[in-house]
């Protein structure tokens, strides 16, 4: 089925069992168009209480704006299909990419858009619908990791695996804090490559196990931080 039409009927079940959505929005061209025309008095800064990663930007995003507009959406589907809500974007300034010693060559932001008809106000339905992008984005890296196990045939089974990814998870993103800037922001695959799956010989001597691990080895110093830490 087109994604499109598969969106539409989700949002039209949802209104039909009196429900609310909020979607993220793709940047389309009547997206961007609908944005384009907001006027810029109607940008209302913000600052977060707890900052935000940017993957673009390669670091922490603390302040950003936010404004509203009416959309209306699958507008190209016929009017049965179409729905009219609110359009809550946030922009940030515009970075150079990660790792870029110069700055931004153009001024300019990027956009974040929402789709709802939430009856919260404007910053509350934004941080919102940011609250369920950070859960999605833990569950796409559980799914990534253990929960790609799941599911046994077996409810007690699936329940204990669960809640040990969870355990797992909790403590690779500890870890990953411990090590070093760049792992406290890393990927859990990347923090299982370089700092869990060892390239060590172990070896054990007089009741003691000790890993001998490659000479020059590039996350030395960070696993050192993890080991200090906890030991």
């Amino acid at each position: 089925m087109d994604s499109a039409f598969y969106t539409a009927d989700v949002v039209a079940a949802i209104g039909r069992a009196g429900a609310r959505f909020s979607i993220t929005a793709r940047l389309n061209a009547s997206v961007r168009a609908a944005i384009a025309v907001i006027p810029e008095q109607a940008w209302t800064p913000i600052h977060y209480p707890n900052a935000v990663w940017d993957d673009q930007a390669g670091g922490w995003i603390s302040d950003a704006e936010v404004a509203e507009t009416t959309y209306t959406a699958f507008a190209s589907r016929g009017i049965s299909r179409q729905v009219t809500a609110r359009l809550i974007v946030r922009r940030v300034k515009l970075f150079p990419p990660a790792g870029a010693d110069q700055p931004a060559l153009i001024e300019g932001h990027r956009h974040h858009a929402v789709f709802t008809d939430s009856p919260l106000t404007m910053l509350q339905a934004e941080t919102c619908h940011r609250g369920h992008a950070i859960v999605e984005h833990v569950i796409a890296d559980l799914k990534a990791g253990p929960l790609a196990h799941l599911p046994s045939g077996r409810f007690a089974a699936n329940a204990a695996w669960l809640t040990l990814a969870g355990l797992a998870h909790n403590l690779t993103r500890a870890a990953g804090v411990l090590a070093s800037a760049f792992h406290a922001t890393a990927r859990p695959a990347t923090l299982r490559d370089q700092l869990i799956n060892l390239p060590a010989r172990i070896a054990s001597s007089a009741r003691r196990i000790t890993l001998h691990l490659p000479t020059g080895w590039r996350w030395e110093h960070p696993w050192r931080a993890v080991m200090t830490a906890v030991t």
